[in-house]
């Protein structure tokens, strides 16, 4: 009988799919390896939430894991995964080096999500009311621990097209350590497309995302005191639905119902909310990776007006789903034209269609990752031969995250 072989994925938090499209990328390569056969543990020094999924429905090991304590040297051990993903370069800094020493036939695969460093430094960019560059990127320290997170790393799953190249082009890293494998999702047939809301039966405008993560933050502020008031000038019988996970108390007192502009927090099924709307609205400033509220739109077949932040990397050749623009009177423009004109409206919602069946259809993509996985799992040696830089990086961490990792718990073992 073949031994199943196991998987070990270390989260940074426990998969809340309902609460951040990182959740729903999380459950989307949780998937992909069962349907590969692999037995999986899902580990995470997190706490547990009210919101998480329950990982032992989906026959999924939960192991809670603590930072910094060599209890988990025994249980890597004990486990002696073929493969461990880590869910963001700061879990591999954590991790990485235990997983080196405890089990180093292991394939290590990082899932960026999105890249941190690019997402920070155009954050601070925009802060700073200047244009982001790229010279901005190499002036990070996020940057310099991000990129050698990645090289570390057999492989990275990249969800961009744009940080994929950027990754080659400015960062020089081999691009047989990067692999592309954005949103994996159901390909939406004509019965699906046909029991959406049709254009009379939705009204209003929605935002929707979490509120931990700053670029939401940024574009409910944006939309509360530039684009709303203009745009409800021109469409005074409307609303504004703002939907997210955890609204702090600064989120929540931007609520004014008198002004049509309505805080919603956490949504009890986003799908629903986004379905029943008429247009979503995206204003993003900053950020990376590709949007889950984006993509959420299509698939409700809700067309969406965005920043070129938003729509980054998301559409390929095809015409997006409504409208892209920086300029605030044309994104102004565009949502209330989009908004009142039933024949452009059905145009967007028809190029969001397109773009989830021809971009983001799961098919287009199992097969090849499963061989790309088996293909590294029989090849590792080599692979690893091929990346000096990386075993370089793997030798200075051993030698230097592992000594302060073992001088913090023996420290925290004298309190």
């Amino acid at each position: 009988m073949t031994q199943i072989q196991t998987l070990l994925i270390i989260g940074f938090v426990w998969p809340e799919p309902n609460s951040s499209a990182a959740g729903g990328r999380m459950l989307q390569l949780i998937e992909q390896f069962q349907q590969q056969g692999f037995g999986i543990t899902f580990a995470s020094p997190a706490m547990d939430s009210d919101f998480m999924t329950d990982l032992a429905s989906l026959g999924i090991n939960k192991k809670s894991i603590a930072l910094n304590c060599s209890s988990f040297d025994t249980f890597v051990k004990e486990l002696n995964p073929a493969v461990v993903l880590f869910d963001r370069f700061m879990i591999e800094e954590q991790f990485g080096w235990r997983i080196t020493e405890n089990c180093p036939d292991a394939l290590r695969i990082l899932d960026t999500e999105d890249l941190h460093c690019l997402r920070q430094a155009r954050q601070k960019a925009f802060k700073e009311k200047r244009e982001f560059a790229l010279i901005d990127l190499l002036r990070e320290d996020v940057a310099k621990r991000e990129i050698a997170s990645i090289l570390r790393c057999d492989l990275s799953l990249m969800i961009s097209e744009f940080e994929m190249d950027l990754l080659k082009t400015t960062f020089k890293i081999d691009e047989k350590l990067l692999y592309y494998l954005p949103f994996l999702l159901e390909p939406i047939s004509e019965t699906t497309f046909e029991k959406l809301p049709a254009f009379q039966e939705r009204k209003d405008f929605v935002f929707i995302g979490n509120f931990l993560h700053e670029p939401n933050w940024n574009a409910v502020q944006y939309l509360k005191e530039t684009i709303w008031p203009l745009l409800r000038k021109q469409l005074p019988e409307t609303e504004l639905h703002i939907y997210g996970a955890y609204p702090s108390q600064k989120v929540l007192q931007l609520h004014q119902p008198k002004e049509g502009f309505h805080i919603k927090g956490r949504a009890a099924d986003a799908d629903e909310v986004v379905r029943n709307a008429r247009i979503v609205l995206a204003p993003l400033r900053f950020g990376a990776g590709i949007k889950g509220k984006l993509i959420e739109a299509m698939q409700c077949g809700t067309p969406s007006i965005t920043t070129a932040i938003g729509s980054e990397s998301m559409q390929g050749d095809l015409p997006w789903n409504g409208f892209v623009t920086d300029d605030v009177p044309e994104f102004i423009k565009s949502a209330s034209q989009l908004y009142q004109d039933q024949k452009l409206w059905t145009e967007a919602q028809h190029n969001g269609i397109a773009i989830i069946n021809q971009r983001y259809s799961k098919e287009l993509f199992e097969n090849d990752f499963a061989e790309k996985i088996h293909f590294l799992i029989t090849q590792l040696p080599q692979h690893r031969l091929d990346n000096f830089f990386g075993a370089l990086l793997q030798h200075h961490t051993l030698t230097s995250t592992k000594y302060m990792s073992r001088w913090i718990e023996a420290k925290n073992k004298k309190v």
